[in-house]
């Protein structure tokens, strides 16, 4: 007597359904409400290393949910990442990344190459095309030297030698296409990157509080790195006195002026009614 077949085992993969539930919702004219998040994540390299930075602002629509959120991750003694989009996702995904570098660094002994941290992360956010929310600057020294890269959520990378990402990008853009040059050295690098940030962290309100920057060089053939948290102590105020707000009309504390001011009458005044037990 044959024996019976093994049941077929059916392979769970990504679930869709509720993108087609929200196509369907919106041919009906129901759209769902969507939460605004910020950031400022920069990255720029230098003469002999590779600087990044973020600022600490974590927001949910228009509430700030933490005022000092890390988001500058460590994933090997000589790379770190800078995450913009949603934490949740940002934070799973680069502890995914530290647990694969510290086995394959444990196995082989060796430094951690900054190539092999890209394709993980290129690898991972390109199998679930796009719907984690994790964009990400990477940067790092190894025995090629100081790279730096940026990932979007969809697994698409591009190297330059300097980027910015998040809701506070454009106007951290325009301070590094105008003081980025070749061969910065290290205190140049920086100032820029911090002048950068505080263009995000004042004219996008996602971006805020103060600016978190990793140094990452190599002396004497070993790696030294340095975690500024915050820089802002770390500096002098100089710095920040061209981005100082004006306000056209001071006014003392507690004062708020009346444009116009209407009474209405919400409820007639009658005699009381008297009500039996």
């Amino acid at each position: 007597m044959a024996s019976p077949a093994p049941p077929k085992c059916q392979l769970q993969a990504f679930n869709f359904e509720n993108v087609q539930r929200n196509a369907g919702l919106s041919e009906k004219g129901v759209e769902g409400k969507h939460k605004k998040t910020g950031t400022t994540i920069v990255g720029c390299l230098f003469k002999d290393g590779v600087v990044i930075g973020s600022d600490n602002r974590a927001s949910a629509g228009q509430i700030v949910a933490d005022k000092w959120c890390q988001k500058v991750h460590y994933l090997a003694p000589n790379i770190r990442a800078c995450g913009a989009g949603t934490a949740a996702d940002c934070d799973h995904v680069m502890e995914m990344v530290l647990g694969s570098l510290n086995l394959h660094r444990f196995e082989t002994g060796k430094e951690t190459r900054f190539r092999h941290a890209e394709f993980i992360i290129k690898r991972h956010l390109q199998k679930y095309q796009g719907y984690i929310g994790a964009h990400i600057i990477l940067g790092g020294v190894d025995v090629t030297g100081p790279s730096l890269a940026s990932i979007t959520n969809h697994g698409f990378s591009r190297r330059h030698s300097y980027l910015c990402m998040g809701s506070g990008s454009l106007a951290a853009q325009s301070i590094l296409d105008v003081g980025f040059k070749p061969d910065m050295s290290e205190q140049e690098a920086k100032d820029l990157v911090y002048k950068a940030l505080l263009a995000g962290i004042f004219h996008d309100l996602g971006s805020g509080n103060c600016a978190d920057i990793w140094v990452c060089k190599r002396e004497d053939n070993k790696v030294k790195s340095e975690f500024l948290r915050p820089y802002d102590k770390a500096l002098a105020a100089a710095n920040a006195k061209q981005y100082t707000r004006q306000f056209p009309t001071p006014m003392p504390p507690g004062i708020t002026p009346i444009l116009t001011e209407t009474r209405k009458q919400l409820f007639e005044i009658s005699e009381p009614m008297e009500l039996d037990a």
